[in-house]
Order: structure tokens, then C-alpha cells, then sequence
């Protein structure tokens, strides 16, 4: 049945379209993001990576951007193109700039920049709640570790090099864990209204989940449906405040539906010349600060 409220419908639409992309032809998702294409020159292409589409293969995936790079390349040179090559990588759900090189050589030096932190990232996120203080540093080193609960799974975490001694409140440095990588990422909120806010990231280093598991369990602010980082212990979706619900039109039992809220917002390669990229956040992230009243002018 169509849900009859527009919130919940567009919601249901997103995971549909997300599903859909796993069936349609190689060709029409090729089409689909050559259209998304922002910027191209003799050395890159950059795309807006649309929702729900996983950069790489895997067990049940049928559709992935590395797969249709080839036919990609042919639609954007007319017919007579070596295959494009990925630079780096985007999570399924998060949207925004992607750098494609159009050769080898192109893509291990934009993979170098990127390894070696000279790339300037900027994503923009949705989160539940307010970030005390509203614009700081978070570095805290992450790893990853199962979660034994009725399901068992894994989850990347916080792997703090301090604690608070139980004893007499003070703050013991605790040996490193071997498998933890430190992760640095900057914020700034922008905008906040409707118990959310809209935060800028600069992640400083590029571990794995690290905007999101530093946002929930550094700031206690989780990205707006990150179904995944907002409980440590189990899988369930997201519980939403009041207000956020009745902003979004939404029913708490539908809430595992809402996308997640994260945007690679603008990139700057120094490619010879500084090439600053930017791409707009999608339609239901535009969508979303507007219900939620996040006005990002006027903060």
C-alpha cells in the first residue's frame, strides 16, 4: 500500500530507488551517472554519487560504480575510451563527490594526494542533537570490534588513548590498542533547529565509518539515519525526538526508513592547478533541512 503522507512516502521511495539500482541495465546506471557528472578534463571525471549505490562489489550486489566505469567512459567519449578508474571511496549510502581518473597513472597520483592528506574534504552531515561545543576537533582513535548481542556483528568504534581513573576521577593514559587507527576530524555546526543540527566535517584522516562513529559516539550526535552508530549494542533503527518526528511528518515506527543524512559536499584537488569541486546535496537532504527548518543563510 502508498503510504499517505508525503514524508513517508518519499522515504519509501528512496529505499525503493536504492533497491532499483540494483536491477537496472549497467547502461541506464551509466546514463544515470553521467548525468550526475560535474566536472571532466583531459585527466578526471567527477560525479555526484547518488544514494544507495555501493562503490564496490559484493555478496548480493549486483550493480556497483566500478562495475559500469567502462561503459561510463564510452558514453562520455564518444566510443573510443579506456576504462575510467576509482580514486577513492564513498559508503553505499552517502552521496556527493566522486573522482574518477581517466588512467592508471591519474589515479595512483589522486590516491597518493589522498593518502598523504592533501586532499581538503568538506561533507556536510544531519545530526540528532547539538554539538557541545559547536565547532571543535575530535580525535579519537577507531577500531573495530564485534558486538555480541542476540545478533552478533561488527561495528567500528572508539578506541579512546585516556580514560577517567574510577578511583579518583582523574585522566589515565591507557596503553594503545594495537589494531586502533587514530582519526582526527573537524566540525563546525552551521545551522540548528528542530532538535537537529547541520554540521560542515573536514575529516582529517580517512578511517573507516569515521564521520559517522565519531559524530555518535564522540559528540553523542548521530547522523540523522545512521540506523547503524546510533545504538552500541543492537541493530535498530533510529528513536527520533518528538519534534524532529512531527517536522519530518513521520511516524517513529517508520523512522528505519529515513536515509542517512550525509553528503560529500566539496573536495579540492591540487591537480597542477587547486580544482575545487563542489556538488549540491540530493533532493531529500534539501528536502530535509527545509522541514527541519535548518536555514543554513541565516544562522
Amino acid at each position: 500500500q502508498i503510504p499517505e503522507d508525503p514524508a513517508q512516502r518519499r522515504v519509501r521511495e528512496l529505499a525503493t530507488l536504492s533497491k532499483q539500482l540494483q536491477h537496472v541495465h549497467p547502461n541506464v546506471l551509466a546514463k544515470v551517472l553521467k548525468q550526475g557528472t560535474v566536472y571532466q578534463n583531459e585527466e578526471i571525471v567527477v560525479i555526484n554519487k547518488p544514494y544507495g549505490l555501493p562503490v564496490h562489489g559484493g555478496p548480493g550486489i549486483k550493480n556497483c560504480i566500478t562495475d559500469v566505469l567502462p561503459v561510463l567512459a564510452k558514453m562520455l567519449e564518444n566510443m573510443k575510451a579506456k576504462p575510467l578508474h576509482l580514486c577513492h571511496r564513498l559508503d553505499k549510502e552517502t552521496t556527493g563527490v566522486m573522482v574518477l581518473a581517466r588512467s592508471k597513472e591519474v589515479a595512483d597520483r589522486i590516491r597518493l594526494l589522498f593518502k598523504t592528506r592533501q586532499v581538503e574534504k568538506i561533507y556536510w552531515a544531519i545530526s540528532l542533537g547539538d554539538p557541545d561545543p559547536a565547532e571543535g576537533i575530535v580525535e579519537i582513535p577507531i577500531m573495530e570490534k564485534e558486538v555480541r548481542s542476540h545478533q552478533s556483528h561488527y561495528k567500528m568504534t572508539l578506541a579512546p588513548n585516556y580514560r577517567l581513573s574510577p578511583e579518583d576521577g582523574k585522566v589515565v593514559k591507557i596503553r594503545k590498542n594495537r589494531n586502533a587507527e587514530s582519526a582526527v576530524t573537524r566540525y563546525r555546526r552551521l545551522a540548528s533547529s528542530s532538535a537537529c543540527s547541520l554540521l560542515e566535517l573536514q575529516p582529517i584522516t580517512g578511517v573507516k565509518h569515521q564521520l559517522r562513529v565519531h559524530l555518535a559516539y564522540g559528540l553523542g550526535c548521530p547522523v540523522l539515519g545512521d540506523h547503524k552508530y546510533s545504538h552500541w549494542s543492537k541493530l535498530a533503527p533510529q528513536k527520533l525526538p518528538e519534534i524532529t518526528l512531527r517536522r519530518l511528518k513521520l511516524e517513529q515506527s517508520k523512522a528505519r526508513h529515513l536515509p542517512l543524512h550525509l553528503h560529500a559536499y566539496r573536495l579540492s584537488l591540487p591537480l597542477g592547478q587547486q580544482i575545487d569541486l563542489v556538488c549540491k546535496p540530493p533532493l531529500f537532504f534539501q528536502k530535509t533541512l527545509k522541514k527541519l527548518d535548518l536555514d543554513v543563510a541565516n544562522d
